[in-house]
């Protein structure tokens, strides 16, 4: 009987001290606010990147970024980087689809063809020159964005390069266009294109070629530089320097 009794009470003991263990443990993972409401322990938030500091959270989705506009841009700012690439290929815009198919139908093909390339062109030649300006976006990243964007989608870090540097993007990349568009003579056969097809037509095409070529070209610059997050993210080969293995790598 007497053991019995012992087999109970120490059971009793082992069962009250575990459920204390565990309490403990609820309360270092959630806590209640001033109206206890129950929510996440902030405090914590490190223990959920896999024991990685903020500053290597923050360096390595930098140097993920880093890698990707880097090689981005390589690849985009090569000739045929967009034109061969039906994924960013810049076509007419959906306003000039018409006329596009009319001036092919009266054997301006061979105008559309130049225009079409040329755009294409212009793209790859400012591609090639945006490293800089993406790393000095990239450095703004602060600690307080890194946790979210590592536990987010597997192209977080680039919607957030997106996000935040567009506007200055197409600010620094449109005189960059437009410098490309006059290299190689798109602006001419856009206005020889649709000169011409404003001759067959009632309803005149009117189109800013310049922010639509950056529209495009910074469009298919981000699908990219979002793939190459993807890979970094999930493919052990894609992570190539030792902060990308060590915030990626598990």
């Amino acid at each position: 009987m007497k053991k019995i009794f012992f087999s109970f009470f120490a059971t009793c003991l082992f069962f009250l001290q575990s459920n204390a263990q565990f309490g403990n443990l609820v309360n270092k993972i959630v806590k209640k606010d001033s109206t206890g409401k129950v929510e996440l322990n902030k405090n914590i938030s490190s223990t959920l990147g896999n024991g990685l500091s903020n500053e290597d959270i923050v360096s390595g989705l930098k140097e993920a970024l880093r890698v990707g506009t880097d090689s981005s841009s390589k690849k985009l700012g090569k000739t045929n980087g967009y034109f061969a690439d039906a994924a960013v290929k810049i076509l007419m815009p959906a306003e000039a689809v018409k006329a596009e198919k009319t001036l092919r139908n009266l054997g301006m093909g061979s105008l559309v063809d130049k225009a079409i390339l040329s755009m294409n062109r212009a793209a790859e030649d400012a591609a090639s020159g945006v490293g800089n300006i993406f790393w000095n976006s990239i450095k703004q990243m602060s600690i307080a964005d890194g946790v979210t964007i590592l536990r987010g989608s597997d192209t977080a870090a680039t919607s957030y390069l997106k996000k935040t540097t567009t506007p200055e993007l197409i600010s620094k990349f449109r005189p960059v266009i437009d410098s490309s568009l006059a290299k190689f003579d798109a602006t001419k056969y856009w206005s020889d294109v649709f000169s011409a097809y404003n001759k067959f037509s009632a309803k005149k095409v009117n189109t800013d070629l310049t922010a639509y070529v950056t529209e495009r070209a910074l469009s298919g610059l981000f699908l990219n530089i979002g793939l190459q997050e993807q890979k970094i993210r999930k493919d052990p080969a894609a992570q190539v320097t030792g902060i990308l293995k060590k915030v990626f790598g598990n």
